[in-house]
């Protein structure tokens, strides 16, 4: 048994997500308990810089080293957090922020830069910290995403649904798992990234809101307006919603110049400001069931949504319009497994299995790896 600690920051750049975890068991054999979960604002200042630096800002190499830094030392800060009233945690998994990820191509292998640096958590905590998740997968020919597939395989099976785990964080993934009582199961899984989740949304209201807003709150603002249809079918259109499995994507594609694309094409039509997020709504649920008849071998029996999405309810609902009574929606929270956490508890449990069990954390047939991989570095604590 060990107490581990799982950090995340994702697309949305909204915070360090923290969870502290009690896990025992081995390789999927596991048990997990989520003992605390919170998250943690990243401070006005450094929120803005990760933005822009993810909309393209260039730095120079001492200001890189300062981001690195400052990101390390807001984690290390989350992870002393959220263990307290607890014992000391013995392993913190760092997933840390996203600041550019570039998928496979042709010959030439995909590329993801995480900052936050594992060695510097370490330090600040003297917690042995694994950090650089996605590099393994990367250099095997991968897409470095998504990783929390086996997770999902271990923790939310079902013997005889078949189940897709759909997070909608700024972009969404799907893992799709068939009944474990099928055949070979593990090798039927599959995940790939759908597209959009909140990213287009949230940039949406800061701009009709002059920044006083950061997202569509249960979706009540998309709820006031109609989505157009038209608009939606020419958005998916899009490459990337017509490429198969495995795929992976960010705000490199689907950022602020995308949604001024779909600004300016929007104009040709007299949406208001509701019209227009219930059509980039509409896109997420369209563009996640477009992907699911298109590659999955059927629609789910049982979809169970995470992230922040989760609580998007007009979301919810135009999902279940599109899926048709024969898929229950439920959130990952009524399986178990807090949905806005989720994520932080995946990055505990691949570090666990790093550091205790030394068992691959990806799935190729996801990924698209040549091989199984231990996913992430090992930084010892000092001290």
């Amino acid at each position: 048994m060990a107490y581990c600690i799982g950090l995340m920051s994702g697309t949305s750049v909204d915070g360090i997500d923290a969870a502290l975890v009690e896990i025992s068991g081995s390789r999927l054999d596991l048990r997990v308990e989520l003992l605390q979960g919170a998250t943690y604002p990243y401070s006005p200042a450094l929120r803005r810089q990760i933005l822009a630096v993810c909309a393209g800002q260039t730095l120079t190499m001492a200001e890189w080293a300062d981001l690195d830094e400052a990101i390390a030392i807001a984690f290390a800060q989350a992870a002393q957090n959220i263990q307290t009233g607890y014992p000391h945690a013995d392993l913190i998994g760092s997933h840390g922020q996203t600041v550019f990820h570039r998928p496979p191509q042709g010959q030439r292998l995909g590329y993801s830069c995480q900052l936050g640096r594992g060695e510097v958590i370490a330090q600040l905590t003297a917690i042995p910290t694994v950090s650089h998740f996605r590099q393994a997968d990367l250099a095997a020919g991968g897409q470095g995403a998504p990783l929390v597939s086996k997770i999902d395989a271990c923790l939310l099976g079902h013997d005889t649904e078949h189940r897709c785990i759909q997070n909608i964080g700024g972009i969404g993934n799907v893992t799709y798992l068939p009944p474990r009582q099928t055949p070979d199961w593990e090798d039927k899984i599959r995940g790939w990234d759908t597209g959009p989740g909140n990213v287009l949304i949230d940039l949406a209201v800061q701009r009709f809101s002059q920044g006083q807003q950061t997202y569509d709150h249960q979706g009540q603002w998309a709820a006031q307006g109609q989505p157009y249809q038209p608009l939606v079918d020419q958005w998916l259109r899009q490459d990337f919603f017509q490429q198969p499995p495995p795929k992976s994507t960010g705000r490199e594609l689907f950022g602020p110049d995308y949604l001024q694309q779909c600004w300016q094409d929007a104009q040709a039509y007299t949406l208001g400001e509701a019209d227009f997020l219930a059509t980039l709504t509409e896109l997420t649920a369209r563009s996640i069931v477009e992907n699911y008849r298109a590659f999955l071998p059927c629609l789910p029996d049982t979809l169970l949504l995470c992230g922040g999405g989760s609580h998007n309810l007009y979301l919810q609902q135009r999902l279940a319009q599109h899926l048709g009574p024969q898929t229950r929606l439920a959130t990952t929270t009524e399986n178990g497994l807090a949905s806005d956490y989720k994520e932080a508890i995946a990055f505990a449990i691949l570090a666990y299995w790093r550091f205790y069990n030394s068992f691959p954390g990806n799935l190729p047939q996801v990924t698209g790896a040549q091989q199984p991989c231990l996913l992430g570095e090992i930084h010892p604590k000092i001290g």
